[in-house]
């Protein structure tokens, strides 16, 4: 598309020093396209070493700026980032949730206010990203309608595609932003990077895990913002004291907590806030660990409801809670008294999946997938009735009597085997 005939001719662009908003630029740059970088400051305070990797990853964003002959600025979100995603993360962690930062930063802080300081101080009204995804706008707006409303669509790239992310993005936000990375592959991105001399960045490894704690312990790191709160490790099976925590905060769904002593590895189940109780069962596949029912909070439709929503109650869709794990097949169905055509957008929500999950986890977000387009998501509430506690294929009883056989074949070892004082007489 020639530049004459495109609607917007400024980009600002979300440069965070990494090889996927560099290349973003050089794709933008070589289409026409006035670029503009702008490195968001989202967190400032500094590593256990002393060390602030927001001001290394400011280094290399510039460094690409001047490499490809590009304004660059730096715009401080810091106060968004506390107010918006860090402080409401720690009240999660408080009440036994797991929340989702990158979602909630998504959301509140590298859009929204990252679009109004494009258009009230960079004079554009296009942002741009490095992420992983397309909208149903085009490769260039070419299809820009505000009054349609834009689509999230997945990246062509589905293992690096990120609208799991961007799944409760604004839709204002969403009409307004380019993704010039949803036609490529990861690994051609590399390249493009490499053969552009972007040296700098071009292997740069990508950022995993949560910002903020770095190379860090997360449990250490929690304990700097929560204040311990002891309780205790229970067996869900045998319903035995099997260790001690320091605060539920510290532990989420699905984790291993190592338990000395054990025959089997020990893994979270279930938290009991109430208690200060930590329910966990032994063996990474135990039966408690999986459902096929979760309960969440009113969906954030990206674009609209969809249709079948209105005409037959309820949705057929695709469903995951982790970036990465397989889409599964589910169907949506409201968890109040209001029928769907009534409120398609405040009502708690009922997931009944094709097949039983591994943890899944309360604070969490579901998200949910028709064809190519991301709809939407909602924060998880709480998983329904695990297997174990429906007793699905008799895995209940079957378990219970093997850890009964087990404590009754244990005792009866104990009392075969001679106490100290006998060894002693006998030596």
């Amino acid at each position: 598309m020639s530049k004459l005939a495109r609607r917007f001719g400024r980009v600002v662009l979300g440069i965070s020093g990494g090889v996927d908003s560099a290349v973003s630029a050089l794709l933008l740059k070589r289409r026409g396209y006035e670029v503009v970088g702008v490195f968001m400051r989202n967190w400032d305070e500094k590593d256990e070493k002393g060390h602030c990797t927001a001001d290394t990853e400011a280094e290399d964003a510039e460094w690409v700026c001047r490499k490809l002959d590009i304004p660059f600025h730096e715009v401080n979100f810091v106060k968004e980032y506390w107010n918006d995603v860090f402080l409401y993360m720690i009240e999660e962690y408080k009440t036994g949730f797991t929340p989702n930062p990158d979602i909630l930063c998504n959301r509140h802080v590298k859009f929204s206010p990252f679009l109004k300081h494009a258009q009230e101080h960079l004079n554009s009204e296009i942002i741009a990203t490095g992420h992983y995804a397309r909208t149903s706008f085009g490769e260039d707006m070419e299809y820009y309608n505000p009054q349609k409303g834009a689509k999230l669509m997945q990246a062509i790239d589905r293992l690096k595609d990120q609208t799991f992310f961007l799944s409760q993005i604004p839709q204002r936000s969403l009409q307004q932003t380019m993704f010039p990375l949803g036609e490529y592959n990861k690994a051609v991105v590399r390249k493009i990077a490499a053969a552009a001399n972007l040296d700098r960045v071009a292997q740069k490894r990508d950022s995993t895990g949560i910002c903020f704690i770095g190379s860090r312990d997360f449990q250490d790191f929690i304990s700097e913002y929560i204040e311990d709160n002891p309780g205790n490790f229970v067996d869900i099976d045998t319903r035995e004291i099997v260790g001690t925590h320091k605060g539920i905060h510290q532990w989420t769904v699905g984790q291993r907590c190592h338990l000395g002593g054990k025959r089997k590895a020990y893994f979270i189940a279930e938290k009991n806030v109430a208690a200060n109780d930590i329910l966990v069962v032994a063996g990474s596949d135990h039966p408690a660990l999986f459902t096929s029912t979760i309960f969440t909070e009113p969906i954030h439709w990206v674009h609209r409801p969809p249709s079948q929503i209105f005409s037959e109650g309820h949705l057929d869709c695709m469903f995951r809670f982790q970036n990465t794990a397989p889409l599964v097949q589910c169907v949506l169905t409201t968890h109040d008294v209001n029928p769907w055509h009534r409120s398609p957008t405040q009502n708690n929500m009922v997931v009944s999946l094709a097949k039983p999950l591994r943890a899944i986890t309360p604070g969490q977000f579901a998200v949910f997938y028709l064809g190519d387009e991301c709809v939407g998501s909602a924060r998880i509430i709480r998983p329904g009735p695990s297997q174990y506690m429906l007793n699905v294929d008799n895995c209940r009883n079957r378990i219970l009597e093997e850890r009964a056989k087990q404590s009754s074949f244990n005792l009866q070892q104990r009392k075969n085997s001679p106490s100290p004082s006998e060894e002693t007489r006998k030596d």
